[in-house]
């Protein structure tokens, strides 16, 4: 069903924006690998609302609590179940939404699909789900981290017509938390806070880009035809809420170049076929080739802004509406750890297939 993603690293995630909570189900994590809230809460902190002064100022702490999987401090091996209760919920600030579909937000699609929706916040359709990814995502990131020595950063690039230089090799995680907007490069971050601070003031929003890089990946993993690796990151990325954009590598630019002029060149380089440039984004027939793996998403402008539109209610008649409620005049820095998230679970996912395909001893002849 929809609500569950991957094959060997699986997750189900579940829970409305304002009912009792939100959460996921991680199932196919191996034993025996040190585990505690310590380790995941970083990562909701850097998704929760209320954050900074460009996001939005629902007030939640969002603290994740292990419900199983667990023991004495290590995975068991059996499903990883958490939680994270919603406290700050105003579903008052939405009661006009119960009968006007608001522009540009699932409401419409949700209830021609359904029949019925709930109309609090978004319910499932909220950003707010994407708990159940960032906090999965974090054991991911661990398990990358730990067992395979891959290391995933994303940042944003991009806040409309404002773009950043960022050397994708040698960006930290360090630049990237040294500003509100999750951009590495200090004079762009700048300019791209005070863009959304105006759009915030006029009641209105902004979109832009966020970059995912994925370091230390060695070559094959990614499983074609229809599992390529590129394809699953697409699908990641194009699940998450206002993704309207996807690419990997040289990306639509790509096609301004000649054949010779895209090819990534081979050459052994310390007892290793490495390619001397990475147009292909390190990927290369669906299955990594052991360069930097990097990609792009398009954010939208986020639907809600502060300002009557045209729309239809329930009964299928014209009407106006006009935003209310705690939202993000732009979701690019919040979005940032959930690119990052969603780009670990396809990576461990294959790094799971991989090893369950390829660790037999004919195939290390």
């Amino acid at each position: 069903m929809g609500n569950t993603f991957g094959n060997l690293f699986r997750i189900t995630t579940w829970g409305e924006s304002h009912g009792g909570g939100v959460g996921v189900v991680v199932d196919g994590c191996p034993p025996q690998m040190e585990l505690s809230e310590a380790d995941i809460q970083p990562e909701l902190d850097r998704r929760r609302p209320g954050q900074s002064k460009i996001t939005t100022p629902r007030k939640e702490a969002d603290q994740v609590r292990i419900l199983s999987g667990t023991f004495e401090g290590r995975t068991l091996g059996t499903p990883i179940s958490m939680m994270v209760s919603n406290t700050d919920a105003r579903p008052e600030a939405y009661s006009e939404m119960a009968e006007k579909f608001r522009p540009s937000h699932a409401d419409y699609t949700y209830f021609a699909k359904y029949g019925f929706r709930n109309w609090q916040g978004g319910g499932r359709s909220s950003a707010r789900e994407t708990i159940g990814r960032v906090a999965a995502g974090a054991i991911a990131k661990k398990l990358l981290r730990e067992r395979f020595g891959v290391e995933v950063l994303a940042f944003v690039t991009q806040v409309k017509n404002i773009t950043a230089k960022v050397d994708r090799e040698r960006v930290k995680l360090k630049d990237i938390e040294s500003n509100i907007v999750r951009c590495p490069d200090a004079a762009a971050a700048e300019r791209m806070i005070r863009l959304i601070e105006r759009m915030r003031r006029a009641g209105d929003s902004v979109g832009g880009i966020v970059e995912g890089v994925a370091r230390g990946v060695p070559p094959g993993w990614g499983i074609p035809v229809f599992d390529r690796l590129e394809a699953d990151l697409g699908k990641a990325m194009l699940s998450l809420p206002a993704s309207k954009g996807f690419e990997v590598g040289s990306g639509f630019e790509g096609i301004q170049l000649t054949g010779r002029e895209h090819n990534d060149a081979f050459r052994m380089r310390g007892g290793r076929v490495r390619t001397v440039s990475n147009r292909s984004g390190g990927i290369q027939g669906g299955i990594s080739n052991g360069e930097t793996i990097y990609f792009r998403v398009a954010f939208k402008p986020v639907a809600t802004v502060m300002h009557e539109q045209d729309t239809v209610d329930v009964t299928l008649h014209n009407t106006t509406l006009k935003g209310r409620g705690r939202h993000d005049p732009c979701v690019l820095p919040r979005a940032v750890p959930m690119v990052e998230s969603m780009a670990a679970l396809v990576l461990a996912d294959h790094a799971l297939r991989h090893r369950a395909q390829n660790d037999w001893p004919e195939h290390k002849r």
